[in-house]
Formats: structure tokens, sequence, C-alpha cells
């Protein structure tokens, strides 16, 4: 299975490590150039780029997997080749880029991107849009899951609300893994911007639509999560894709209460529990976010060993060591979401609707070989489940140091009901027993036995040695 959080993650926390490729010659955008006068070329790929774009490989994608193709397309002289790399490979863990104009295009005419596609087999592409301009991402506009097959297929990704885009520099952007650990070929052509006039019936939504109930503390910064806009395609296909924050207007029922921007960030600032909702281009959306806070939130004991004698893996006390995911959101089975959150300056891991879920470290593995033991931090916001059964899992990558290798090898550790008392951080610290410990890359946390443990926080992860 593919990994999509895996890969979004990559994008979000490694634009730094961005290779570029200059496709055609980029324009310095001048401080008093109004939004008019901004291109309005709804072009990207038509045989070849439309002026000003370049190609911006995310950090850890395989940086050659674009090329233009002559000999396979839809139509025209050429398409957009993609190879996809298989597991493993040595050049990059997955595909995925953005195409950019440096200096932006007034795109408040048109209504949907749209574009031809194919691939050397069934599959799936896991995210496609615009909007990705590694200048925060304002627009940012995805369409998840893309089944491709075979043959020429268009796509249509629409623009949640046309308007906000006076100055758009993110073109295009994709992001896709191997299929079940296997690499392929897909290509794209006649990719543009267009004014279908079929687009309507809007149906914004955040937090996926449903009216949650959210136990929070005053001090603590929340996120809205779930953001979606749906329209009608005009051939009876609804088409939902994941929007920005800044595409809504979001509001607080009591702002004294709880205040919320235009980035969708809530901050709690006394007891209560008010309630966020949103609309986008004066359309309400689906579903709303009642904060319940619970008064002042208590944080996690202040680690107090040497930093020489700790590898951390999450915790605001110690450098921590590269992380490719702490929710991968593993599929088909797992449920869990993330709802992490910042209390004056602390970093909290917040888990919901759990089942289980898994921190990954494999870029690289942890070299585990001296220290002895694993520490964390966990807190349950809630009354303890009575059949409360807790397993964690500690997995080393073995020699090939990559996951399923054949010499992966596992540690377990169960916990029961009897330790645990809610609304109160729990300190679990137990010994590596792992024969070899040179690769650790996965901490795994599950209910088993039918435990019904729904949600939980965690901080102060890390490995450590007396």
């Amino acid at each position: 299975m593919k990994n999509i959080k895996f890969i979004y993650l990559k994008i979000t926390l490694l634009f730094g490590l961005i290779f570029t490729m200059t496709v055609s010659c980029e324009r310095d955008l001048s401080e008093d150039v109004e939004f008019g006068k901004f291109g309005t070329s709804g072009e990207v790929f038509i045989d070849g780029f439309s002026g000003g774009l370049s190609y911006d490989p995310f950090g850890d994608s395989k940086l050659d997997a674009f090329s233009v193709d002559s000999e396979v397309k839809y139509s025209g002289s050429a398409s957009m080749r993609f190879d996809v790399p298989s597991f493993g490979d040595p050049l990059g863990a997955y595909a995925g880029a953005t195409f950019r104009d440096a200096s932006g295009r007034n795109l408040t005419g048109y209504d949907a991107l749209t574009f031809w596609v194919k691939a050397s087999q069934a599959a799936i592409l896991n995210e496609v849009g615009f909007g990705n301009d590694f200048e925060g991402n304002k627009y940012l506009t995805t369409l998840n899951n893309v089944p491709l097959t075979t043959y020429w297929q268009k796509i249509i990704i629409p623009i949640p609300y046309a308007s906000k885009l006076h100055q758009e520099k993110g073109m295009f952007w994709y992001a896709e893994g191997p299929e079940n650990g296997f690499g392929y070929t897909f290509w794209i052509d006649d990719l543009k911007f267009e004014k279908l006039g079929t687009i309507g019936q809007p149906k914004p939504a955040i937090v996926n639509g449903e009216d949650l109930i959210q136990d929070t503390y005053t001090g603590v910064n929340l996120k809205v999560t779930g953001l979606t806009q749906t329209f009608n395609l005009g051939s009876g296909l609804n088409q939902t894709v994941s929007a920005a924050p800044s595409y809504f207007d979001f509001a607080s029922s009591d702002p004294s209460l709880a205040s919320v921007n235009e980035f969708g960030d809530i901050e709690i600032i006394n007891d209560g529990a008010p309630v966020i909702t949103a609309s986008l281009a004066g359309v309400e959306a689906a579903g709303s976010l009642t904060v319940n806070s619970l008064g002042d939130f208590q944080l996690a004991p202040v680690p107090t060993r040497a930093p020489d004698n700790v590898t951390s893996i999450f915790s605001d006390s110690y450098t921590n060591s590269p992380v490719d995911f702490f929710n991968g959101f593993w599929e088909p089975y797992q449920t869990t979401l993330s709802a992490d959150f910042q209390v004056e300056g602390n970093n909290i891991l917040n888990y919901t609707n759990f089942n289980f879920v898994g921190n990954q470290f494999s870029n690289p593995t942890i070299d585990a070989s001296q220290k002895s033991n694993v520490h964390i931090d966990m807190f349950i916001p809630s009354e303890v489940p009575s059949n409360m059964d807790f397993l964690i899992t500690i997995v080393d990558f073995g020699i090939d140091q990559a996951q399923g290798g054949g010499d992966d090898t596992r540690e377990q550790i169960f916990f029961d009901k009897s330790i645990w008392v809610s609304n109160t951080w729990i300190t679990l610290e137990f010994p590596i027993t792992l024969s070899s410990r040179n690769s650790i890359g996965q901490i795994i946390y599950e209910n088993i036995n039918f435990s019904s443990l729904g949600s939980f926080y965690l901080d102060n992860i890390y490995f450590y040695s007396e």
C-alpha cells in the first residue's frame, strides 16, 4: 500500500531541500505591480511549457522523475512524463514536484485546472493540484487518490474560489509513490486552467462536514482541519478537493473564549465551549468544531537527562532526529487522526479516533546500539476505558535499513489499565530488548483486545542511556 500522508509530510517539511531546474526564464516581480497586470494565460503545458515556469522537485523525491515525452501524447507533439520510482530506489522515495510561475498569474477568470492523463498500468495517483508555491501555499488545492488507467481520460480539478487567485504562482503540483512497492510511468497532456462554465452547486465543508466537539485547554493552539470544497461538474459527478484555509472565512461564536484567524488557527483564550464555523464564497460550510476548554493545560514533565545520553524523536527539550511522519495513516485499516497542538511553545502530538498509529524515521533510521531504554510521556484527556489494553511496538529495519526487507525485528510492550490516570501525564519507560537496534525505524501504538481508548496525547518520545 502507498502512504499518502508520508508523501505529503515530505512535501511540507522539506521545502529547504528544493532542487530547481529551470524550464524557461523567470522574471522578477516589481513591488508596485498591480494585480490586474499579472498574466492571465491559463496554459501550463500544451506541447511545451507556457513561459516563466520552473520545475521544482520536492526534497527526497526522485529528482529526475519528470521529462518531456515526444512519443506518447494525447494530442499535439509532446506530453509530460513522470517516472515513479520503485520502493528502495536510491535516487528517491517517490516522485513529486511543483511547477511555478515566478511572477504569478491572475486566474480569477477560470473555474478549473484540467488535463488528460494515462498510465502504464492501473494506479492511484496520490495527490495532484495547484497552489503549491513554496511561499506559504496560501491557496493550495489538492485532488486526492485519482484513479489512472492505461487509456487517456480528462481530469477536472475545480478551483474552490477563483476570485482569490489574483497572483497565483503554483501552476501545478503532484506527489506519487510506488504502487505496491513497484514504480510505473504516467503521462499528462494539455494541462491548463479553463473556464468550463459547467461547474456549480458548491458544497464547502470543514472538519469533513461533521459537527465535532473537542476537549481542549486554555492556552492551546488548534487548527481547523478537514477543509474541502465540492462542486458538481455538470456531468452528474461531484468532485471534492482539499482546500487551503485561506479560501474560507472562519468565525467563532464567542471570540472572547476562542479566536480563529484566516489560516484556520484557533487560540483558546478562556474556559467555555465556543463553536467554530466557516463559509466559502458566501456559502455556509457544512461541519463545525466546538472547542470545549477544560481550563489550564498541564504540560508534560520537562526532561532532565543530558542531551548526550538522548536520541530524541519528539521533544521540545532536545534536538530531534529526522522523522518521516508521526501519523502515516496506513491504509486501509487505520482510523487514527491527528489534531496536534501547541501550548506556550510546547508541541503536543494529539491522536483521535484511535485504533493504531505509527511514528516512522527511516531516512535515516535510528542507531540505538548505545541506548538502553525508551521514554514516552502519555496523557489521556478523558476517562480511562475500563477495557483499556495498550501495545507499543519498536521496529528495527535490519541491515538493509528498509521496512519489509526480510530482516526486520520487533519488540512489543503491553500496558493494561492499571497504570493510567485520566488527565494526568504518565511516564512510560522500558528497556530495549531487541538483539539488534542499529536501524530502528518505527514506534507503533495500538489498541488491542477490543480496547476502546479513543484519544491521547504524546510528548517527549526518545531513546536514552542511563
